[in-house]
């Protein structure tokens, strides 16, 4: 790189402390980003690598690296997304590149190099952090090292590297940032979307000492486990008197530590040519077609907007395109809109949006959290169509929220039809109001103390009763309509 680094920022997140001795973190990204396409960079295999279990079907002379075959021109489809990548980024465009050959000898590389462009966008930025540098290249087979085998199937695929600046200073930060970067680069609708095809070289350096580099880790958890165990490393070498030295380290997820697999390379290892083969790329004409898609803030703002529900929520959505996808899909879908309680559409639209947005956004996201995974994570059986099931229970008032509370619990695990279990079990709320007075009646006769406490000056007694008749309910009543004629019974 040739770029200037940015000042370090002196900021708390940003230093680790040890025996009285603050350090500087630096950390930067490389991030490697399936491009989706229907054929290879400089080919026309097809791409579907992450499908297919079969090794080697995919392939032909040219992603095999044959001596004499000649590439095909590169790809349009996904030079044309990787320009719309560097656009989102906020990168200045460049008007001409070349493609160059990375040269390197290692299994998963038939040719002894690698296809990488010059960079497309330069000094871009996302949330604070410089993106230095996006660039087109072709992605290595796949090299089982236990095997010792190649499959190719991969060979020759589009790549986007995301070049980031040394911003972050916390294995946080650059979690933050990477899970920003991956929910932007959806919204494109142009990248592979499979758990565990991104791959993230991580950059960090302590206190001005060297930069060590942590290759291939594929996932933002491993990352920051990874981050965290080399910071460590580099803080103890420090504290010895010693100084990290500048190699490529491995991260070993059973034993969650960093090993050194050789020395770092600079770009004169790789000796960098300018590929004969492909003639140089004008992109001037490509970066004005571009039409950039929705991006997190315009949709956030339409989300307000069109359905008039929370800030805080819309924030939440946004930032997660799969959860704001469903939210959409549930809200506007024809097929939800069978309620005979509902007024005009506009009232069952606004309704429906409350409750998906809350329940999206605190219920979901914090039975996930605590389960400590994603929505589109394998354990999750939770779909569209349940959920849907689910708001329309709620929103029609035929079961609490405390019912509700305990179905998505349930269904994240087992991928039942909600109305299906309250139906089997009974779980519909009691409605008849003259059955809840009867209830609540009893439950008063049978607590004396607890309404003359409440009477008293006592309110938590209050809360006592309701649970009283929450119980004898099986939580089927209505806690704000059980509220009301407690207070109205009790004198408020």
């Amino acid at each position: 790189m040739n770029q200037t680094l940015s000042p370090s920022r002196n900021i708390e997140a940003g230093t680790k402390k040890e025996e009285g001795k603050i350090y500087d973190v630096k950390i930067g990204l490389e991030i490697h980003i399936p491009i989706k396409t229907k054929e290879k960079l400089f080919c026309d295999c097809p791409t579907n690598y992450y499908e297919i279990s079969e090794p080697n079907v995919n392939i032909c002379p040219v992603c095999t690296g044959m001596p004499g075959i000649k590439p095909y021109p590169l790809n349009s489809e996904g030079l044309k997304s990787v320009v719309m990548l560097a656009k989102l980024l906020n990168c200045k465009i460049n008007e001409k590149i070349f493609v160059k050959r990375k040269h390197y000898n290692y299994p998963d590389l038939p040719s002894g190099y690698q296809r990488t462009s010059e960079p497309i966008g330069v000094d871009g930025n996302l949330n604070n952090v410089g993106i230095w540098e996006v660039h087109i290249e072709e992605d290595p087979g796949k090299y089982d090292l236990n095997y010792r085998r190649v499959d190719y199937n991969r060979s020759g695929t589009v790549l986007a590297e995301i070049v980031s600046a040394p911003d972050m200073h916390s294995p946080e930060e650059a979690r933050n940032f990477l899970k920003e970067l991956i929910n932007l680069v959806k919204y494109t609708n142009r990248t592979v979307d499979v758990g565990g095809v991104m791959r993230a070289d991580v950059n960090v350096s302590i206190e001005g000492g060297a930069r060590v580099e942590i290759k291939n880790v594929n996932s933002q958890k491993g990352m920051v486990k990874a981050l965290k165990y080399e910071i460590l490393r580099q803080k103890n070498l420090k504290s010895v008197g010693s100084e990290a030295k500048m190699e490529t380290r491995g991260y070993d997820e059973n034993q969650m530590l960093t090993v050194p697999l050789r020395t770092k390379e600079t770009a004169d290892d790789y000796r960098y040519l300018p590929d004969p083969d492909i003639p140089p790329i004008y992109l001037k004409e490509i970066s004005e077609k571009i039409v950039l898609p929705e991006t997190p803030r315009s949709r956030k703002k339409r989300l307000i907007s069109k359905y008039t529900i929370r800030d805080d929520y819309a924030d939440i959505l946004v930032r997660n395109k799969e959860l704001a996808d469903i939210f959409e899909e549930i809200v506007s879908h024809d097929k939800f809109i069978t309620s005979p309680s509902l007024g005009d559409f506009k009232n069952y639209l606004f309704k429906m949006a409350e409750i998906s947005s809350s329940w999206i956004c605190r219920e979901l996201l914090r039975q996930l959290n605590y389960r400590d995974i994603e929505w589109n994570d394998e354990k999750n059986k939770l779909n569209k169509k349940i959920l849907a099931d689910l708001f329309v229970l709620l929103m029609n008032n035929q079961i609490t929220e405390n019912t509700g509370k305990k179905i998505l619990e349930r269904v994240i695990d087992s991928g039942e039809l909600p109305s299906a279990i309250v139906e089997k079990e009974n779980l519909m709320t009691e409605s008849n109001d003259d059955v809840l007075k009867n209830i609540i009646n009893d439950v008063l006769a049978k607590n004396q103390k607890a309404v003359d406490d409440y009477k008293n000056g006592n309110k938590s007694s209050l809360n006592f009763l309701v649970g009283q008749i929450m119980r004898n309910t099986k939580g089927k009543a209505d806690n704000k309509k059980v509220r009301e004629f407690l207070e109205g019974k009790l004198g408020n």
